[in-house]
């Protein structure tokens, strides 16, 4: 577990909204009249148990390394970090939910809606979406740096929206059953997946006030790493384990969605990703050797087993 991910765990497990006495799920109303300052249960522990179920923390890694090419007080946009996880446990567990991917595993735990049920899971998914943005805008760096902030809020906004993960999220439910078609798989893949893995890439880079030059390279990377990890999971739910993916595997298959190997098949799919990879460590060049940890971590997907 590297520095980055360490803070972050810490973050989330300590954030004061989510706080409860154990991590048992609560899954009734407990106090005739909730606190004014809290979520309510269930919904507060709703948002806890999906935001720490177990995982790589990439998106919020990500924002806080490339905050770090460029200045070493990483730890003053960890709100910012915490923010990107918050929205990308709220997309996985709108995801899960019977009207879209009908999943009863997540990171090898019951899916938000099979512990809470549906509404309880469209109002953590809602309550986390806007518990991001309060995050962001209560910062202390928000106060301290305004114009880096609001570039950087506007950055995730725009890649989690209706024109990035949203569009992706869309295409992919609707394109279901249809002859696969690159150009529709390629859109889904950088919209659905890589756009949440930009944002952080850029996001970061705009608080630390990076030039236009380094924001473009770190776009470039991000795309590259997005369209490997998207291919990397497609070729994960026809080969990989159940154990180690803490999910159902065969699943893109049966609900006819649009995959890389669908249309390219595997081999080629494994060079598209390849291709993809280096794509993202070539755009880190301008940053030297402070971005080692970012070209390592993009190698490192063509390897993943979960």
């Amino acid at each position: 577990m590297n520095q980055y991910q360490l803070a972050v765990e810490e973050a989330l497990k300590n954030y004061a909204l989510l706080l409860q006495e154990n991590e048992t799920p609560v899954t009734e109303v407990t106090e005739r009249a909730p606190q004014e300052d809290l979520p309510p249960q269930p919904l507060r522990s709703a948002m806890r148990y999906s935001l720490l179920l177990p995982g790589k923390r990439i998106r919020p890694v990500l924002l806080l390394a490339a905050y770090h090419l460029i200045r070493d007080d990483w730890q003053s946009v960890l709100p910012f970090a915490c923010a990107l996880e918050m929205i990308h446990t709220y997309s996985l567990v709108h995801d899960d939910l019977p009207a879209m991917d009908n999943d009863d595993l997540r990171r090898g735990k019951p899916t938000n809606h099979r512990v809470f049920g549906e509404n309880m899971a469209i109002l953590a998914g809602d309550g986390l979406l806007n518990m991001a943005y309060e995050t962001m805008l209560n910062a202390p760096f928000t106060a301290e740096h305004p114009a880096q902030a609001v570039a950087a809020m506007r950055e995730i906004a725009k890649r989690a929206g209706v024109t990035g993960m949203i569009a992706g999220q869309t295409l992919d439910v609707k394109l279901e059953g249809h002859e696969p078609c690159r150009e529709s798989v390629r859109y889904i893949h950088l919209h659905k997946t890589a756009d949440l893995l930009t944002a952080p890439v850029t996001a970061g880079l705009m608080l630390a006030g990076a030039t236009d030059e380094q924001i473009a390279a770190g776009q470039a990377y991000g795309c590259g790493l997005g369209l490997s990890f998207q291919i990397q999971d497609d070729l994960l739910d026809l080969e990989g384990d159940v154990a180690l993916l803490g999910k159902q595997t065969g699943m893109d298959a049966q609900r006819g969605k649009m995959t890389w190997p669908a249309v390219c098949g595997v081999e080629k799919a494994r060079e598209d990703a390849a291709q993809a990879v280096q794509s993202a460590v070539n755009a880190m060049a301008v940053f030297g050797e402070r971005a080692d940890f970012l070209t390592t971590l993009a190698r490192n997907t063509l390897a993943r087993k979960m």
